[in-house]
């Protein structure tokens, strides 16, 4: 399975007082795809966090097999995990 990677917006938090083990101390926040050349927005999901992100911040979002070893070299549950917090965007 190949991952992919997207822009993201971060619009909110979830709690999950039950979860996984491995999740367990993680920050999971919801993130809606953006458009980056147009701002158009798409479909939204919960991503965990591996970089501190917060609501309104702009994310790079990872998916799939990627997203399994964000914490280590042990795959995991997780299929999307936020890898990067983004400064600015420039399209052409």
């Amino acid at each position: 399975m190949n991952g992919k990677m997207y822009v993201g917006l971060v619009l909110g938090s979830v709690v999950a007082t039950r979860k996984s083990e491995e999740l367990v101390g993680k920050k999971l926040l919801i993130v809606q795809q953006v458009n980056p050349k147009d701002g158009n927005l798409g479909a939204f999901e919960v991503a965990v966090d591996s970089v501190g992100a917060g609501t309104g911040e702009h994310v790079l979002v990872t998916k799939g097999q990627p997203a399994m070893y964000v914490f280590g070299t042990t795959p995991s549950c997780i299929d999307s995990a936020i890898v990067g917090i983004v400064d600015s965007m420039e399209v052409s």
